[in-house]
């Protein structure tokens, strides 16, 4: 697992996420539709993704378990 840490805010229409390093840096920041997510996180190296914990969590946090990424579900 890198350095990288990808934080997602799920949303009904649009997922935005957020991708530092561990040092704080900025990588990027993008809004993504449903269908573009598990395509850009299949892109990226294996890494930590950080949820807020909701019905919808769940699912994408197995999602990118399968891509090899490690999962976080935080409270809200």
């Amino acid at each position: 697992m890198n350095d990288m840490m990808i934080g997602v805010d799920l949303a009904k229409n649009v997922f935005q996420i957020h991708g530092a390093r561990r040092t704080g840096e900025v990588m990027f920041r993008k809004q993504l539709t449903h269908a573009q997510f598990p395509k850009f996180m299949a892109r990226q190296q294996p890494c930590l993704v950080v949820f807020e914990a909701c019905g919808s969590a769940h699912h994408w946090a197995h999602e990118m378990e399968a891509l090899g990424h490690h999962v976080k579900l935080i409270a809200p």
